[in-house]
């Protein structure tokens, strides 16, 4: 018999998600506390009335989080690896083959 190790993320008694790796599981709690906070500031805004809108918008920002800290200035974007230009034949390589 097989012993599973399983890590669940359990909010307000409902199950959200089952992982197999405890770094996993500790990730998606914090995204969802992130998401809880950024429901309660949409919330005081005002500026979108629909509650299920400032749940998936606050979703959204959370899933999202590097992308968001780049775009408000406190992270630096990462660098992106320059892509190796190809190397292309062109006709006269081609016609003294």
């Amino acid at each position: 018999m097989a012993v599973i190790v399983k890590y669940v993320v359990e909010r307000n008694g409902e199950e959200k998600m089952t992982f197999t790796s405890k770094s996993e599981a500790d990730a998606y709690d914090k995204m969802l506390d992130m998401a809880d906070e950024l429901f309660v500031l949409l919330n005081e805004s005002n500026l979108i009335e629909e509650e299920s809108m400032q749940e998936e918008l606050s979703m959204f920002l959370a899933q999202n989080r590097e992308e968001v800290l780049v775009a408000l200035g406190a992270k630096k974007a990462p660098k992106k690896k320059a892509a190796k230009p190809e190397v292309v034949a062109d006709a006269s390589d081609e016609e003294a083959a």
